[in-house]
């Protein structure tokens, strides 16, 4: 596409011998949110840090705005890094923290007074020029790093789990700050997670990444209700996953029954995944359900409950609404819409 702002391609990176990122390629496209998202291990900072120069491929290109920038150093690429430890500098105050790059620059001292304090408006800290950032709380000394790393107007602002030193409220609300001030600049934000909830609700786009290889790119919308495979599924949101048989187009067998689905074009009798997510599985009385099993366990959630029916050896995670007995005898209902078939991924990347 014309407008990839960053470009990876067949990507390898090994760290003593064993491999990190296994042919990774990947265009990002400018004026995007983009999240990579994946547990421990799975690569993600180890690609934020090939797109910001930290790291040079073993092979592999990078491309920026359709110039390659495989080898050249970290400070000579249009793009900045906010990481998980601020790093602001203790000795400087907030002003100079955010100055001190526009500085090493020789900007003149009024277009770098109007810039510094244009940025301490947009992350909310105007008014906080002279604190000492080690009085500042977490959440502050966060929008000093973030205010610190926009101030040079890079195209491209990396941010390497930014938010996970901050406690829940906090990290809640940075995650609506930070969607903010990334369409308020209309730069392109590359930010690295493990937290799904914080993937889908600050993202433009999610690239869900494990074991060194790109598992889906798409909306978070794409993402959670059509996962393309297992490993997805189970990584973003609860899911029940089955395994079963696809009889043929719109008929999947699992569970000991036949279901109406709405997926086709699989091969006949093919072995298959089947997800359900627990706020699509309906509880009926018994004799009228497709499938019937005895509540194990009833939790509260606060919007919702969590209730566990065995049916047949498996246990269904359900979120509903309605409570239940545990000991319960009940029925469960499936729509077509509600299940998702999917190609049977190997254990290994489970």
């Amino acid at each position: 596409m014309e407008n990839t702002i960053v470009g990876l391609k067949d990507i390898v990176v090994d760290f003593d011998g064993e491999t990190v990122l296994n042919g990774l390629s990947l265009d990002i496209h400018d004026k995007e949110f983009v999240t990579l998202l994946g547990p421990s291990g799975c690569g993600k900072t180890t690609t934020l840090r090939v797109i910001g120069g930290f790291i040079e491929p073993k092979s592999g290109n990078v491309f920026f705005d359709g110039k390659e920038i495989t080898g050249l150093p970290a400070y000579k690429r249009q793009v900045n890094t906010v990481f998980q430890k601020y790093a602001l500098f203790p000795h400087l105050n907030v002003y100079e923290n955010v100055a001190f790059g526009l500085r090493l620059r020789r900007v003149e001292e009024k277009e770098l007074k109007t810039r510094v304090l244009e940025m301490l408006e947009m992350v909310g800290l105007r008014g906080f020029e002279r604190r000492d950032t080690t009085t500042l709380s977490g959440g502050q000394q966060q929008r000093v790093a973030i205010a610190r790393a926009l101030v040079n107007h890079p195209r491209v602002l990396l941010l390497d789990e930014p938010l996970g030193a901050l406690d829940l409220k906090l990290r809640k609300e940075m995650q609506t700050e930070l969607k903010r001030i990334q369409k308020d600049t209309n730069i392109t934000f590359i930010y690295v997670t493990h937290d799904q909830e914080e993937a889908l609700t600050m993202s433009d786009t999610v690239v869900v990444m494990h074991g060194g290889y790109i598992q889906q790119i798409g909306t978070p919308v794409d993402i959670y209700n059509e996962p393309q495979n297992a490993f997805v599924a189970d990584f973003i949101g609860e899911s029940n996953i089955l395994s079963g048989v696809m009889e043929r187009d719109f008929c999947v067998e699992f569970a000991g029954q036949q279901f109406a689905c709405v997926d086709k074009g699989f091969a006949p009798r093919e072995l298959v995944d089947v997800v359900v997510r627990p706020e699509d599985v309906q509880v009926v009385p018994a004799i009228q359900g497709q499938l019937s099993g005895v509540v194990k366990s009833v939790i509260f959630k606060g919007v919702h409950y969590e209730i566990i029916v065995e049916q047949a050896g498996f246990e269904w995670k359900i979120h509903s609404t309605q409570s239940q007995q545990p000991g319960e005898f009940v029925g469960m209902n499936i729509g077509p819409d509600e299940i998702h078939i999917m190609h049977r991924m190997g254990e290994a990347a489970r």
